[in-house]
């Protein structure tokens, strides 16, 4: 099989079981590494504020980034308002779809989707759709961090842009899984590496630092092991790191990410670990 019982590292959290299962198809042996929780803010203003505008004709686009943060949007306001409310408020604007995760929940609360941003469903593509449009006035449901990209881009099309952050990202409340991933890295025991959110990369990193393994992580993952990479955020987010994405999938889709690792991860580690016994010989 593809793969041939190469250990693959994932760190995916909410989907773990589903690449753990890609990963076994593939013939890899997968260690599972969940290196991010996902938690409502503490302030539920913020969502109550989004429909308020929504209601009072401030906005005339919401872009939608991600279906998990539409749902904690969802349940934060069930609190304090019936669900067709917060689908009337939905409805008085142009709904942006950054890919197809929000467009069930919407589909549920009744929303029509105007602009579905294709692949690789990355901000850029949602700045090149809108672009193309009339609309300014821009509310935005962040991810689990802010993306100051995306909204100097926006701005620089004379949009008034408005983020909305109603989750963030943290560590994992259990991180031994994450500490045992990055040892086995920096003791260069683990084959491949499958990134599907820049944040996977920062978190491990920072459980790198606390034990002070970076140096060591850093150079295992450049010199011993194939990076995967979902698509060319992950791949920019990797490079600024000084990192190279060996392996970039044509569809940024987890399944599409294992099948392209089972087909070039071989030929990677191959040349990275010809190049490193090079060049110790020559050091």
């Amino acid at each position: 099989m593809p793969l041939e019982d190469l250990r693959v590292l994932s760190l995916e959290s909410r989907r773990s079981k589903d690449m753990e299962t890609l990963i076994l198809r593939e013939g890899g042996i997968p260690l599972l590494a969940p290196s991010v929780q996902e938690l409502a803010v503490d302030d539920d203003g913020t969502a109550l504020a989004l429909v308020e505008g929504l209601e009072a004709d401030r906005f005339d686009l919401l872009i939608c980034m991600t279906g998990v943060g539409l749902n904690f949007l969802r349940n934060t306001l069930l609190k304090y308002m019936p669900e067709d409310r917060f689908g009337a408020a939905l409805r008085r604007v142009t709904v942006v779809a950054r890919g197809p995760k929000p467009v069930g929940v919407l589909r549920s609360l009744g929303v029509p989707v105007q602009v579905m941003i294709p692949e690789p469903n990355t901000w850029r593509e949602v700045v090149e759709a809108i672009a193309q449009r009339p609309e300014r006035r821009i509310a935005v449901q962040e991810y689990g961090r802010p993306n100051d990209e995306m909204t100097a881009a926006l701005g620089s099309l004379g949009a008034e842009v408005t983020p909305f952050a109603v989750y963030r990202w943290e560590l994992p409340s259990d991180q031994g899984p994450l500490e045992n991933a990055v040892r086995e890295i920096a003791g260069g025991r683990i084959d491949v590496v499958l990134f599907t959110s820049s944040i996977q990369l920062d978190h491990l990193l920072e459980i790198a630092r606390r034990i002070n393994l970076e140096a060591h992580v850093l150079q295992s993952l450049s010199a011993r092991t194939a990076i995967g990479s979902i698509g060319p955020v992950m791949t920019d987010f990797l490079t600024a790191r000084g990192l190279v994405a060996d392996i970039v999938p044509r569809h940024p889709k987890m399944w599409a990410l294992v099948k392209a690792a089972g087909e070039q991860a071989q030929s990677v580690l191959r040349t990275k670990r010809e190049s490193e016994v090079s060049s110790s010989n020559h050091s």
